[in-house]
């Protein structure tokens, strides 16, 4: 069962951009996009870069697919699976996320 861990008010997300949240000890790199009503979550650690910094990325798509490109060394990452568009070796953690009641829950735990 998923443990769902409350993070911030949807007010506090920047707008087609990431912000990073400390959950339960991992940072974490949230992406809102409003127009599509839709959030993401993935670790923040690039794996290229050795650091934090994944929330700073900028965000799109390629080829249909979400995506945030790391701002150190620029590979993307698919939003949904944190799997590397560059290197199909390489995979960041990818967490399960929702918006409950203006809220941001998100389940760092695998089920």
């Amino acid at each position: 069962m998923a443990h769902w861990v409350d993070v911030c008010s949807v007010d506090d997300l920047q707008p087609n951009s990431g912000v990073c949240a400390l959950i339960e000890g991992q940072q974490v790199a949230i992406f809102y996009m409003p127009k599509e009503k839709t959030v993401y979550a993935l670790n923040n650690y690039d794996p290229f870069g050795n650091a934090n910094v994944l929330s700073r990325g900028l965000i799109g798509d390629i080829k249909g697919q979400p995506v945030v490109a790391s701002p150190l060394y620029k590979q993307h990452f698919n939003l949904q699976t944190g799997a590397c568009l560059e290197d199909e070796t390489v995979t960041i953690p990818a967490y399960d996320i929702r918006i409950e009641n203006g809220r941001v829950k998100v389940s760092i735990n695998a089920e």
